[in-house]
């Protein structure tokens, strides 16, 4: 018999504790999380094997799968993916790291600086792929190769099962239910907002962050925009 999984990919600051609220809901246990080694860029086998470890469970998360989507014979596996604004998912990034009461480079970063000092000490941090362009790259994993990012990652779009944005939550939530319908029928999802953060008035030193950011995001605008001329808005 086939089984039917949802793999979400969970994108920091992208809505996906909403997301990971809705599935909860719908399947309890069945909704497990877990992370993986990102040193090498491709840690899909990792993922193949924890969802095979897992035969009762229906809906997995995480943050930090990469690599190929994981084929495995016998399992259907529902990918989804959103995508917010990068500038906007930055801001909220930093926020969200200022209030967070973890030890991680990140969170020490956002306590002891401004927008702006967080902001030029993740880009200029080799390898940190937070303030830059972070959901091509996250994307293009799923294609590995010697091809642009950008290109890998427009590709990538089309291999995810549901790929929404942000902004449009109850949009993307409503193909989700779509694509799972023939196998879950009573799925069911009212619209929730989780883990959210409000925006601080925008300062003079906002808009120059905001400005720097659009410059070194300017894949992640691209997949933006794509986006919302795919679902016509």
């Amino acid at each position: 018999m086939n089984r039917t999984i949802i793999l979400h990919y969970h994108l920091f600051k992208n809505a996906g504790t909403s997301l990971d609220r809705i599935l909860r809901d719908n399947f309890g246990p069945k909704w497990v999380t877990a992370e993986f080694s990102t040193a090498t860029g491709n840690n899909s086998p990792q993922v193949a094997d924890w969802i095979a470890a897992h035969p009762d469970a229906v809906a997995f998360s995480t943050h930090t799968a990469m690599g190929p989507i994981p084929r495995i014979d016998g399992v259907t596996i529902v990918s989804v993916m959103l995508l917010r604004d990068p500038v906007a998912r930055i801001r909220s990034a930093y926020r969200f790291e200022q209030k967070q009461q973890a030890d991680t480079w990140g969170a020490e970063l956002a306590k002891t600086n401004d927008l702006e000092g967080y902001v030029r000490a993740r880009l200029d941090r080799p390898g940190d792929r937070q303030c830059r362009n972070f959901q091509t790259h996250r994307l293009a994993s799923l294609i590995p190769g010697d091809e642009p990012e950008l290109v890998r990652a427009t590709r990538a779009m089309a291999q995810l099962s549901v790929v929404g944005l942000v902004e449009e939550f109850d949009k993307m939530i409503q193909r989700l239910t779509d694509k799972l319908r023939p196998a879950f029928p009573d799925f069911r999802a009212e619209s929730i907002r989780m883990n959210t953060t409000m925006p601080a008035p925008e300062t003079e030193m906002d808009r120059r962050v905001g400005a720097l950011l659009e410059e070194v995001n300017g894949d992640d605008r691209a997949l933006w925009n794509l986006m919302h001329k795919e679902t016509g808005s």
